[in-house]
């Protein structure tokens, strides 16, 4: 019975570590590569979307989501984009878990190439559309620009965030392939 605990407290730790250690990957790729954008409400186009995906590959949907809500989240608050880490722990943490569900869909394991490219795509889509809204609210409840305006400014964003993704989806693709191959997280 004791053995049964023990195993159960070193998964639990386990996760967490995996989890701790996604995170800061996800953060210093993010703080590392990334350019200064936005012209009314500042943001930043970066490479974090690239282990936001590997963690979807690598740790699944709840340990993926929590590494990627949790290492994005950082970079905003440690960073002059703060106004953002409410909507980045929510809106980053679901993407992963997008990218995960299908990723593991229907026994694919996130082993499948061409799912993996449907899973980071949607999962892309989600954060486009969201951070198109959450840069309406920002723009209209802290900036106090009229709704119809901030809809309409928040459009400009959109293409930096098209980008992000699509770096992301390119860089992490290889790097799934070659890390679950290498079979680094059991």
């Amino acid at each position: 019975m004791e053995q049964k605990k023990v195993a159960f407290s070193t998964l639990r730790v386990q996760d967490m570590v995996q989890v701790a250690l996604m995170a800061a990957m996800t953060y210093i790729v993010t703080t590392v590569a990334n350019i200064p954008s936005g012209v009314i409400v500042k943001g930043v186009v970066h490479l974090g979307d690239t282990m936001i995906f590997l963690a979807a590959i690598l740790l699944g949907k709840k340990k993926g989501f929590l590494s990627a809500a949790i290492g994005m989240c950082m970079f905003d608050l440690l960073s002059p984009y703060a106004i953002w880490a409410p909507f980045t722990f929510v809106i980053k943490g679901v993407m992963a878990y997008i990218a995960a569900s299908v990723a593991y869909r229907k026994g694919y394991k996130g082993n499948n190439p061409l799912n993996n490219v449907l899973a980071f795509t949607l999962a892309g889509i989600w954060m486009i559309a969201a951070y198109y809204v959450a840069g309406v609210l920002i723009m209209n409840l802290v900036m106090n620009i009229a709704l119809g305006q901030a809809f309409v400014l928040a459009v400009a964003e959109i293409v930096g965030n098209i980008t992000q993704v699509v770096a992301g989806i390119i860089l992490a693709l290889p790097l799934a392939k070659i890390l679950k191959r290498a079979n680094i997280v059991r």
